[in-house]
């Protein structure tokens, strides 16, 4: 189980201080979380995450190389052959320093209902999805979706939880990290924020605690094990 922290803008030293395994950055002129300054050294072993709503093949490709960037997050209404075209301009882009291993997240909203049918041609692009609360704007909603709908989620393709996830949230993150669901990390946002892009350290700092990571682990473990 890993931790992602999106929207970053403001503080991201003292964020990242926390360890968190993924730094979030917003490149969409419309959320009052864009992102157009300078990320810090980051602590090794935390990836960068590049959020797209819809850009510009050039435009995404001009922020993956300044910010070298691991992890491209499509939130927007991105087709496969979009991600096909990004994958190639990105790949001959940076094989010569090794950076060819970027992955690509292909965000998905839900609220009540939704057809996983529709990640079908997806899967053999993309290297996880997430699923967000689907809302009037791209991202930071502030409030969950039905995490019930879920149940039906069928293949083995990895998935992060997002939309709205907050403390009061802890308990119900732990039921569900008990299932077979292959939940690669949980992303939060909105939830811990003074102000759009300004994190609360402190409330940070309560979820992680609070989560305990070890013992999550152990559940999906377990979980895992008893659906093999």
């Amino acid at each position: 189980m890993k931790l992602k922290i999106c929207g970053m803008k403001y503080n991201t030293q003292e964020v990242a201080a926390l360890q968190p395994d993924y730094l979030g950055f917003i490149f969409y002129e419309k959320s009052p979380r864009n992102f157009n300054g300078e990320i810090p050294q980051l602590p090794e072993g935390i990836k960068k995450v590049g959020v797209f709503v819809d850009a510009d093949i050039a435009f995404a490709k001009a922020n993956i190389e300044k910010y070298q960037l691991d992890i491209i997050q499509l939130h927007g209404n991105e087709s496969p052959e979009y991600i096909q075209e990004l994958k190639t301009a990105c790949q001959s882009e940076f094989t010569e320093d090794s950076k060819s291993t970027l992955e690509i997240w292909k965000v998905f909203g839900i609220k009540d209902i939704f057809d996983f049918d529709r990640l079908i041609p997806y899967e053999s692009l993309v290297d996880a999805f997430l699923f967000d609360t689907k809302g009037k704007a791209k991202g930071g909603n502030g409030y969950t979706f039905d995490w019930s709908v879920l149940k039906k989620y069928s293949t083995q393709t990895p998935f992060i939880l997002s939309g709205g996830i907050g403390l009061e949230e802890i308990d119900n993150i732990k039921e569900i990290l008990g299932t077979h669901l292959p939940i690669l990390a949980l992303d939060i946002n909105s939830k811990f924020e003074d102000t759009p892009g300004q994190k609360n350290i402190e409330s940070l700092k309560q979820f992680i605690n609070g989560l305990d990571f070890n013992k999550v682990q152990d559940a999906s473990a377990k979980a895992e094990d008893s659906s093999n």
